[in-house]
């Protein structure tokens, strides 16, 4: 049942604060905006984290049904101590907004000058002109996809890419189903029945995981990378039913043929993921198998995937069953938004004892690459240039505004 139904006035009023054990070092207003983009559920920061910070003196500001799509209710905002609101100027005026998806043109003339916007970039479906609006408006800006931890990874991509390695091999395993007009078989095997053959392509963190979920479950894998130090890693970690090659054609082919559910995990190194299994492979492979093309956002690695979405997220082609959703992570929204909130709490937390964004950036150099907007300059020189726009680099900017 969800709670976010009709409260009351009353219940949606914040809840008096515990007792701080931290120093009270800011006074940061954080704004959490509903999402308005289709079929994004997400939310940035979970209830347990809003109370952390409201019980350290930071106002935090809900508009009213953002966390609902996750299933985090009004009332468990409002009893974390955050104000529920429906006003979205109150909202975007906060110190600090918190969003999943990159900002409207609407929502980005509620912001002001000085504030800091924290989203995804979204480089497939990149606007020029809102980046253009929120520079002219002086709006400093992070993007999830570039933020870094001090060891030079970033946290938010792997998250999520490990959510979406697990997720491929349950979303193979549903479609295999007959329900789901699959072959009706069980993803795994069982003793005196061969097991099922996945292949994944790509040994990222998708491939990964897919590879590690697929395994738990009893299939056989093929894993196909370039990489052979990421093979090399993978087989380090896991049991005997796994077997690796680099992208060779007559390998790749052959596997796919013999394959009841094929995984798309290769991200590559440029803008638009490689395409790396023809239409004749596909044609090739078993009536009623599953292809699961991860990496669709980015164009695909299937020549037969097409663009689908939440609510029709299956098609059939050649009697296989294709699912080429982007965004896997909203599929499983809550767990999505609890691994988003996990990154960006302590950042928040520490950019608050440090008094500041500026002063986090003088101070955390590895915060400085996630950031690509600073007091009306692009300090991303891909960005810029996809843009057409001037790039100024950030450790001078810091040095000079500080």
């Amino acid at each position: 049942m969800n709670t976010a139904s009709s409260p009351s006035q009353a219940s949606l009023q914040p809840q008096p604060k515990l007792q701080s054990t931290l120093e009270k070092s800011g006074t940061m207003s954080l704004g959490l905006p509903k999402e308005t983009t289709l079929q994004e559920k997400r939310i940035a920061l979970a209830p347990s984290a809003v109370r952390y910070f409201t019980n350290n003196g930071i106002r935090v500001i809900l508009e009213s049904g953002a966390g609902d799509s996750a299933q985090f209710s009004d009332r468990q905002y409002s009893e974390a101590g955050a104000e529920i609101s429906t006003d979205q100027k109150a909202i975007f005026s906060c110190d600090t907004v918190l969003k999943v998806d990159f900002p409207t043109g609407q929502e980005i003339e509620l912001m002001r000058s000085g504030q800091l916007l924290i989203s995804a970039l979204q480089w497939n479906q990149l606007d020029t002109d809102l980046i253009k609006l929120l520079q002219e408006k002086k709006v400093n800006a992070m993007a999830y996809e570039m933020l870094e931890d001090e060891s030079g990874a970033k946290p938010i991509i792997r998250a999520m890419s490990e959510m979406a390695g697990r997720a491929s091999i349950l979303i193979a395993s549903e479609l295999l189903n007959s329900q789901e007009q699959g072959k009706g078989e069980l993803l795994g095997g069982l003793p005196g029945i061969p097991p099922t053959q996945v292949v994944v392509i790509g040994a990222g963190a998708v491939g990964e995981y897919a590879t590690k979920t697929a395994m738990g479950l009893g299939a056989n894998v093929f894993l196909f990378d370039n990489d052979t130090y990421r093979l090399r890693r993978i087989h380090s970690m896991s049991s005997q039913n796994l077997f690796s090659s680099t992208l060779h054609p007559q390998a790749l082919e052959k596997a796919i043929r013999r394959a009841d559910v094929v995984v798309g995990a290769l991200a590559g190194k440029e803008s638009r993921s490689p395409m790396v299994v023809s239409e004749e492979m596909v044609m090739s492979m078993k009536q009623g198998s599953v292809i699961i093309d991860v990496a669709i956002d980015k164009g695909g690695n299937f020549e037969t995937s097409e663009l689908c979405n939440h609510n029709s997220p299956t098609f059939e082609k050649h009697g296989i069953i294709h699912y080429c959703v982007p965004n896997i992570g909203s599929r499983y929204s809550r767990t999505a938004s609890y691994s988003l909130s996990n990154v960006l709490a302590p950042m928040l937390d520490e950019m608050n004892k440090e008094g500041g964004f500026s002063h986090l950036l003088r101070s955390r150099a590895h915060v400085r690459k996630g950031t690509y907007l600073y007091r009306g300059n692009i300090t991303h020189k891909q960005l810029a240039d996809r843009c057409g726009l001037r790039y100024s680099d950030m450790d001078l900017l810091v040095g000079l505004f500080m």
